[in-house]
Order: C-alpha cells, then sequence, then structure tokens
C-alpha cells in the first residue's frame, strides 16, 4: 500500500527540484534530469540523518553526470559511488618558479682619507710643493692606481697667521698645487677637486700654540697647515 503522505512529500519535492532548477541555472546545465530532489534554494534536499531523497530518475551515470556547481551531484550525495578523481579539486598548478635573486649591489665606494703635512709638500707660507712633498705625491698615485678610482677631493688649510683672505688664498694654492702634480701622473683632471678651507678647521685646540708669531708658536701649529686629500674608489 502506497503511503499517501509520503508521496505528497516526495511530489512536492520533486516539484521544488524543478523550480530550483529552472532559478539556478548557473548551477545546473538545461536539460538536466536531477537524480536528487533540490529545495527552493538550489540546495540538494537530506533527510534528518544527512542522507540525499533520490529521485525517481536516479541513476549511477545521472549522479555522475549532473554537475552541480563545482562538482558533479553525486559527490555531495554518493561520493563512495563517484570516480574518485570527479569529486577531488584539480590539482594545484605548480608553484611558479621563484625569480632569480638580484644580483647583489655592488660595494659602495670605499673612502681612504690621507692627511699630508704643509711642512712636507710646501715652505711656510708657501704653495710651491717641495721635493719631499713630490715623493709623497709619487706615493699616493702609485697606491691611487690598484684602485677603480671615483673622485680625489685635495682640500688646502692654513693656520691662524696671516688675515682671512690671505689665508683662504693660499689654502686654495696649495690644494691646486696637489692636483695638477697628480694630474701630471696620470690621474684624469676631472676626477680631481681642489678647494681651499682657510683657517676656518685648525686641528689645534684652542688653548694650545698660544703667543705671538715666534718659531716655537710656528712649529706648533703645523699641524694646521696641512691637504688633506680624500681618495674614493674601490678596490
Amino acid at each position: 500500500m502506497i503511503n499517501t503522505k509520503n508521496s505528497l512529500l516526495l511530489a512536492t519535492l520533486l516539484g521544488l527540484s524543478a523550480a530550483a532548477f529552472a532559478q539556478n541555472a548557473a548551477m545546473l546545465k538545461a536539460g538536466d534530469v536531477m537524480p536528487y530532489a533540490i529545495d527552493a534554494r538550489g540546495g540538494v534536499v537530506k533527510s534528518g540523518t544527512g542522507l540525499c531523497w533520490r529521485t525517481g530518475y536516479w541513476t549511477p551515470a545521472l549522479a555522475e553526470n549532473v554537475m552541480y556547481g563545482q562538482y558533479p551531484v553525486g559527490c555531495e550525495c554518493d561520493k563512495d559511488l563517484m570516480p574518485k578523481a570527479k569529486c577531488e579539486p584539480p590539482a594545484a598548478a605548480p608553484a611558479p618558479a621563484k625569480a632569480a635573486a638580484p644580483a647583489a649591489a655592488a660595494p659602495k665606494p670605499a673612502a681612504q682619507k690621507v692627511t699630508l703635512a704643509a711642512d712636507a709638500l710646501f715652505d711656510f707660507n708657501k704653495a710651491d710643493l717641495r721635493p719631499e712633498g713630490k715623493a709623497k705625491l709619487d706615493k699616493l698615485a702609485a697606491d691611487i692606481k690598484g684602485i677603480k678610482l671615483e673622485v680625489i677631493l685635495a682640500v688646502g688649510h692654513a693656520d691662524r697667521f696671516g688675515d682671512d683672505a690671505y689665508n683662504q688664498k693660499l689654502s686654495e694654492k696649495r690644494a691646486a698645487a696637489v692636483k695638477a702634480y697628480l694630474v701630471s701622473k696620470g690621474i684624469d683632471a676631472n676626477r680631481v677637486y681642489a678647494e681651499g678651507k682657510g683657517e676656518k678647521q685648525p686641528v689645534t685646540k684652542p688653548d694650545q700654540c698660544k703667543g705671538p708669531k715666534s718659531k716655537a708658536v710656528v712649529d706648533c701649529l703645523q699641524p694646521d697647515r696641512r691637504v688633506d686629500i680624500e681618495v674614493i674608489g674601490t678596490k
């Protein structure tokens, strides 16, 4: 004997299946015969124990071939009957090969600073190179050939004797003399910059070398009469 109540329920579910099918065209293909009952929200109707309601059209082939979203509808209800490959997400694409690490940045030029005392390069109150000064610059020029030269900065200085304008000119002449000599030794003139600082950057302390001009005081101020040569390049 057919249970009328169950028959009405099944008929209702099948009716919902048809309505849901029409409303969920993005999920189901037109013309599909549904092997499972689908509710108005487009979900598969399940019993209280989680079993799917099969329609009278159910066959393993329909469960396998009617798509329900990304996978066949049978994957939700009868996964044990479905080919394993059909119910698994597609194999992940291999991760793209990592881009080659960027080449290491070239090392920054290393600065080498050399201070040449004025009494080795010049006579007191002079800007003409002495033989001892030329010998020191010869060695410096030879050392420079062992590096990839970026720039040479030659900065002349003077002691406190004399007025500011005079000492400025004297410091500039000393720096220019050093540049001219280095250029004569084959160093590119465009890579040598010369400037003078006058007496503005003394090395001696304020409480040193006190008193009027005398040989002792002039000797004491010798560190202030200098040419700083900064060589910037890479080995």
